[in-house]
């Protein structure tokens, strides 16, 4: 037979056991979503992270292009600038050369080399632009004394300063045509929302064309029909 206080005692732990069971159950009764709600809390938060680091992403990416083609820009107009001089160096020689010939011109002497000197001080693209304009002119009305003169024109030196300054007119025109697609690149990528914001906290600003306000001049450099 089964001792009496034996049996007692597993009535008893069979009844603590099932009380334990029914606490648990009203517990889970009383609080239904608190899993749910951390669960819930932990997928915002996720997403969150997630979004931030999109964010932070597309900011990076974002950053290092517009100071790329901020560079390339830049190195662009120092292309420019070293054919700008050098074509304000065959000036002087170019002046003399005709001056030789047609002392009496002199307005068309000064106009250019004034033309010249504005060509070296111009700091930007927007006030080289307008320098630019004016130093076509200038050479067109110089090449138009030349062309007063066979024998000028038949000289040997006057013939390689043409050479050299076509040549160095070919090479703006490339430099300009390569500056002025990274400026409308650049310029492009800053306009466009959310880029604007963006690049004018972090110092970004749109770049000026190099243009000129005689297109004809200086598609067509100066040349001397022989």
């Amino acid at each position: 037979m089964v001792d009496a206080s034996t049996a007692d005692a597993s009535v008893d732990f069979t009844t603590a056991v099932q009380a334990t069971q029914h606490r648990g159950s009203e517990r889970e009764k009383e609080h239904p979503s608190m899993d749910t709600g951390l669960v819930t809390t932990l997928i915002v938060v996720g997403v969150v992270v997630v979004i931030l680091v999109i964010i932070g992403i597309y900011l990076w990416v974002t950053y290092n292009s517009l100071v790329t083609l901020k560079v390339r820009v830049d190195e662009a107009w120092s292309d420019i600038s070293v054919q700008l001089k050098r074509r304000a160096d065959l000036i002087p020689t170019i002046v003399d050369t005709v001056k030789g010939y047609a002392t009496h011109e002199k307005a068309v002497f000064d106009d250019v080399t004034k033309a010249r000197s504005e060509t070296l001080t111009a700091g930007d693209a927007g006030t080289a632009s307008a320098a630019e304009g004016h130093m076509q002119k200038a050479l067109k009305s110089v090449f138009a004394v030349a062309e007063g003169y066979p024998q000028l024109q038949s000289s040997q030196n006057f013939l390689q300063l043409q050479t050299e300054l076509v040549d160095t007119e070919d090479k703006i025109q490339s430099a300009r045509r390569f500056y002025n697609g990274g400026v409308r690149e650049l310029n492009t990528k800053i306009r466009v929302f959310p880029n604007s914001t963006f690049a004018k906290r972090r110092g970004f600003a749109e770049a000026t064309f190099f243009e000129t306000a005689e297109p004809a001049a200086i598609a067509e450099p100066p040349r001397v029909q022989f």
